[in-house]
């Protein structure tokens, strides 16, 4: 490595920023990429430790981006991975400040969001790389003191050395060039009055050498986009719900922000309840009925036991006809959260299939051990849900997805590791066929009604809606039946006859019934399990 003691950071040559490269930060977003991709950065968006950055007028979401910046010592052009590291004199601490507000304008170019005067501060200080590995670094990011990013260069899905070696396959990377390698998770908005504070570091190196703190302070602007002399010219700031939670990180932190007059609120949460033509706003999650005893319960319980149950109750029509998993094996239950799509038409689509909409509402707002239910009518003509939408399903801990629809990416979706059922592969897009309109309301899936807060059952024979008052009832007697069912299947495994066991007679369910008390300690049966022709209809034992 090159003894960089003096490198001076202070007028880079090309700065190079990669969008993605943490995993953390790759959760975050829902999507992961194959490969990095990069965007530019103006010298003149370079300032030091102690400058301000200033919030334009008009503007609500400037977010910190703290980063590993590694600096260009010898030139490379067409190294390899393992060379590339070689070629990086220092490492500094960076902020990559963005603009959300001005993101759409240029369609990940970046130009005008992360371009802006002071957006890319660097320092206090350069490390030189020698005797330090590319796995050695940490960043860290504090807001007011408080420590909002943390990671380390070891976790980085494409490392230094590749960054460098992938770079130089297309130009000359030069002494001097800087390389802004990714966040993690924990980039946020920061508002007037803010202090943001960036330290890159290699604990693990002899002295434990840092950078130092990075300090940038937000200020208001008051200069207004295209607002001059020379009159109303540029493209002009422009939020909508999709930008306010990506910038914020999650819902729920915007949620947090709104609650302490930091953040705007989403449009959708604050739209005219008059304006019957809107799908409403996102409601809250429905309340579970299924508790942790009854989860463990229905785990074991078939749906084709747990159909037979629910048709001794009157409910025919809660099977969702024509599904099946992406997984042979695969199982599922949870909560229902709903997602209703509407037939395509133009006008619909152009006002309500963009930004924030519900479909992106709703994997969105999907919690833990629920499943996602997507009425798509039946159509099976379009993908309803595709990986990146299946990903973020999976981060926020979902239980699975079911859709009477497509799945576009169909492979990648298998991949990713959530239990989708649906009708099938489709490689087209959402518009084609739907629009999506609103969550968490009643929708017709595969031919079953099913509402939020209904308990979703899904194995090898199809899903199963069972309604959230009859849970409970109907899990005490399917996990009888199933027990009963496994001892009879026992019973055909050590040669015994069907004849007389299958249902069972008088005679043999007494023997169930007295070998079930000697090995529980239980009186005996509640009597409570099917016979007859009820039994013969039970179980996956047949």
């Amino acid at each position: 490595m090159t003894d960089t003691a003096t490198t001076d950071i202070s007028a880079p040559g090309k700065i190079i920023a990669v969008h993605l490269n943490y995993p953390s930060r790759t959760a975050q977003r829902g999507r992961t990429p194959a490969q990095p991709s990069y965007f530019l950065k103006p010298q003149s968006s370079v300032s030091g430790t102690g400058g301000t950055i200033e919030r334009p007028a008009g503007t609500e979401l400037l977010a910190f981006e703290g980063e590993i910046a590694i600096v260009i010592g010898t030139a490379a052009r067409r190294v390899s991975p393992d060379d590339g590291w070689a070629h990086v004199a220092a490492v500094t601490a960076a902020n990559d400040f963005g603009l959300y507000d001005l993101r759409a304008a240029d369609k990940g170019s970046n130009v005008r969001s992360k371009g802006g005067d002071g957006y890319t501060p660097l320092g206090p200080v350069a490390i030189p790389t020698a005797g330090i590995g590319q796995d050695a670094w940490r960043v860290r990011t504090w807001v007011n003191g408080e420590l909002v990013q943390s990671d380390t260069s070891d976790t980085l899905l494409f490392p230094f050395g590749r960054l460098v070696a992938d770079l130089s396959q297309h130009f000359t990377l030069e002494p001097g060039d800087v390389i802004l390698t990714g966040t993690p998770a924990g980039s946020s908005v920061v508002v007037p009055g803010d202090v943001v504070e960036v330290e890159v570091d290699a604990p693990g190196a002899p002295g434990a050498p840092t950078t130092g703190r990075l300090v940038t302070t937000v200020t208001q602007g008051e200069g207004v986009f295209g607002d001059s002399a020379y009159g109303d010219f540029g493209s002009k700031p422009a939020v909508d719900d999709l930008q306010r939670v990506e910038a914020w990180g999650s819902e729920a932190e915007h949620a947090a922000a709104v609650a302490t007059g930091r953040a705007t609120p989403l449009d959708a949460a604050s739209e005219d309840a008059t304006d019957a033509s809107a799908p409403p706003a996102i409601p809250d999650a429905p309340a579970s009925v299924l508790t942790d005893e009854l989860r463990e319960s229905i785990s074991g319980v078939a749906v084709a036991t747990l159909s037979v149950a629910l048709r001794k109750r009157g409910y025919h029509d809660v099977f969702i006809e024509g599904v099946f998993a992406n997984h042979p094996g695969d199982r599922i239950v949870g909560t229902a959260r709903t997602l209703r799509f509407i037939p395509s038409r133009p006008d619909l689509f152009a006002e309500f299939g963009g930004g924030f909409n519900a479909q992106k509402r709703a994997f969105d707002t999907v919690g833990a051990g629920e499943v996602l239910v997507v009425d798509a009518r039946g159509e099976r003509g379009t993908g309803t849900v595709g990986d990146v939408l299946a990903l973020r399903a999976k981060v926020r801990g979902a239980a699975g997805i079911v859709t009477d629809g497509g799945v576009r990416d169909f492979d990648a979706v298998a991949a990713i590791g959530i239990p989708v059922f649906s009708q099938g592969p489709h490689p087209s897009v959402l518009g084609r066929r739907h629009v999506p309109w609103e969550t968490d309301v009643t929708v017709a899936c595969g031919g079953a009604a099913v509402q939020p807060g209904d308990v979703i059952v899904g194995d090898g024979d199809g899903v199963i809606v069972i309604p959230a008052k009859l849970v409970a009832e109907v899990v005490a007697e399917t996990a009888e039946q199933e027990a009963a069912d496994a001892w009879v299947a026992q019973r055909v495994a050590e040669g015994e006859a069907v004849d007389g066991l299958f249902p069972m007679d008088a005679a043999w369910r007494a023997r169930y019934e007295a070998e079930r008390a000697a090995s529980d300690g239980d009186a005996g049966s509640d009597g409570d399990a099917p016979t007859g022709a009820a039994a013969s209809d039970s179980g996956a034992w047949r």
